[in-house]
């Protein structure tokens, strides 16, 4: 994988929140359900999903940025040029150190790693110190993708997914579920000399044919007859949840919106949001009792005077 700095498009120096702005937006435009017909989108999606598992992970990413691992997570080769003075790199376990080079480098460190352990006194070239090895790498994560439904995501509805080993796991969805947001199944990863990686699971929400998400609130424009707007009436309204009861009150214009409480998405901090529900006025097309019932009456109300017209 390319430098997970420039897959994202963000500086070294971005931010946590940069970050993770970044990997959404892009985890969006190429999440393989909307890119169906570009078949390197989802070789795209998986290069992003990685950079931002190891950059979102504070531990993972000031190892890169030392230089200890890859952009794959794996353990960087012993040299490496880089920082102040063109010298070798620090000690990856980010101790004091003496020596030479602009970064402090100790070059006892890597006369041990070629050619075998020193002993309590000097190494080659007399370098002094008692040091150990790093400390062996948990193996590497595995990305997982799933997609789910717009009203599973809403009442955080059990999904199952297969993992790479075959098995099959049930996942509760977290609140404030949304596409981007990453779950992490520890120890499902690649197995590794300190034990196995995790899984991170990237899920997508799909969209939903009459509902629309508004931050934690689910918005809904509901049809209703002439009949129901003047008279007023109880109708059946669908939820996410399934159908309630709802008051239309007598006089009910187009654009009204009523107001569901705890129908909407779960939120982080506990609890749900709403759903808002829009009044659209349904009226009948080349009706002639209808027509000839308007006839016989007129609403002479300046209605547009607000407008100046």
């Amino acid at each position: 994988m390319a430098d997970p700095y420039s897959t994202l498009g963000v500086a070294k120096a971005a931010s946590e929140a940069e970050i993770k702005t970044a990997y959404r937006k892009l985890a969006k435009e190429l999440h393989p359900d909307r890119n169906k017909d570009k078949p390197n989108a989802a070789e795209k999606f998986s290069d992003v999903t990685k950079a931002y598992d190891l950059l979102s992970d504070k531990t993972k990413r000031a190892q890169f940025d030392r230089g200890e691992i890859d952009a794959d997570g794996n353990p960087a080769m012993p040299f490496g040029f880089g920082g102040g003075g063109g010298g070798f790199r620090g000690d990856p376990r980010g101790q004091p150190q003496g020596g030479f080079g602009g970064d402090g480098a100790d070059f006892g460190d890597i006369f041990e790693g070629l050619f075998g352990g020193r002993g309590g006194g000097g190494g080659p070239f007399g370098f002094g110190g008692n040091r150990h090895a790093p400390p062996p790498a948990k193996g590497a994560n595995v990305g997982y993708r799933l997609s789910v439904s717009f009203v599973d995501a809403a009442t955080q509805a059990m999904q199952r997914i297969t993992l790479a080993d075959g098995k099959t796991i049930d996942l509760k969805l977290p609140a404030g579920v949304e596409t981007g947001t990453q779950m992490r199944l520890a120890g499902k990863g690649h197995p590794g000399a300190a034990g196995h990686g995790d899984g991170i699971v990237t899920i997508a929400v799909g969209d939903h044919p009459f509902y629309v998400r508004e931050g934690d609130n689910i918005r809904l424009d509901l049809p209703i007859t002439l009949n129901e707007a003047v008279k007023g009436a109880k109708i059946k309204v669908p939820t996410v949840d399934g159908p309630v009861m709802l008051s239309i009150p007598a006089g009910a214009t187009s654009g009204k919106v009523m107001r569901l409480k705890g129908k909407g998405f779960s939120r982080k901090g506990g609890g749900r949001g709403d759903q808002l529900v829009r009044l659209m006025v349904d009226i009948p097309k080349e009706d002639a009792d209808l027509a000839r019932l308007i006839e016989a009456w007129t609403d002479g109300r300046a209605v547009r005077a607000d407008l100046g017209v």
